[in-house]
């Protein structure tokens, strides 16, 4: 039996991202310490560099308000369907 993969929540990443951005322990260490593989831990970097300036930006990334009518409209399909 090989390894199963492993399922991490959006927490753990952020913890372990902002861990490699500090730059006190290389990628490989921070890797090591967490028994993650390296390319993990620099993909969850990326993100977190490039979304950092949403965190203090007012108008940020909101969503769309949500269109009741369209669900409304598409709930009736359905129910024709």
């Amino acid at each position: 039996m090989g390894k199963r993969n492993r399922t991490h929540t959006p927490a753990f990443k952020a913890q372990v991202a902002l861990v490699a951005i500090k730059g006190d322990r290389t990628i490989s260490q921070v890797a090591a310490h967490y028994e993650l593989h390296v390319n993990l831990v620099a993909h969850w970097k990326k993100p977190l560099l490039e979304g950092a300036a949403t965190v203090f930006d007012p108008q940020g990334k909101n969503t769309p308000p949500h269109d009741d009518t369209k669900a409304t409209e598409l709930y009736e399909q359905i129910g024709r369907l």
